[in-house]
């Protein structure tokens, strides 16, 4: 478990900075008053306030015991990666077979998405500040943004032959969010979205 220890002048000062730097909650730490602050006779500071405070439920802590859990009644033998900077974190999926892998991903990552979207609330409940979490399995969601931007500019240049608009496949967020960006620096293109969740669509049009 991490930990820290934080000298102020006050238990309330260092308690807080100690969060500050943990980038933690304080219901997701554990806090252990080494010293109290004492001032002299003549009111100065002798003693600082001292104090250890120890992660026992952050993001890292919770991401894992749902994966734990969920993995085990799964079935699924796999090894996964932890990280968490910057209020992100990542999970990054690996050592997987292709059967498992093709049961955690779904079709076009639907499955893969469910997983993200149910271990973002595990990991914000109860939070003050947001935690963006992403979750991979071996490089999925790189090698499926490879495969978008290529798709879009395929299709942008079956637009201008064709001079008019194509619809893709509904997708998710995300995955419209790469279409917009491949083809927002193509001056005679325009993309756009319509349709309801979870089948709305990017549409290709020239300008």
């Amino acid at each position: 478990m991490k930990f820290i220890t934080k000298e102020s002048d006050t238990i309330e000062n260092a308690v807080s900075e100690g969060l500050e730097e943990l980038k933690a909650d304080i219901n997701e730490v554990e806090i252990e008053i080494i010293q109290e602050p004492s001032k002299s006779f003549l009111g100065l500071i002798s003693k600082k306030a001292k104090v250890k405070l120890t992660i026992v439920d952050g993001p890292r802590e919770k991401a894992k015991g749902f994966l734990d859990t969920l993995l085990e009644k799964m079935d699924v033998d796999c090894k996964y990666e932890i990280k968490f900077e910057d209020d992100v974190l990542n999970v990054d999926i690996y050592e997987i077979n292709d059967k498992d892998k093709g049961i955690m991903i779904g079709k076009r990552g639907k499955n893969l998405d469910s997983l993200q979207y149910i271990l973002s609330l595990i990991v914000n409940k109860g939070r003050q500040s947001y935690v963006r979490t992403i979750v991979d399995v071996e490089n999925y969601r790189s090698k499926r943004e490879e495969t978008l931007i290529k798709l879009a500019k395929r299709m942008a240049d079956k637009t201008r032959f064709y001079n008019k608009k194509i619809k893709l496949e509904p997708m998710n967020p995300y995955e419209r969010r790469i279409i917009h960006s491949a083809l927002q620096d193509e001056e005679d293109i325009i993309t756009y979205s319509e349709g309801e969740e979870p089948y709305r669509k990017v549409i290709i049009d020239v300008k």
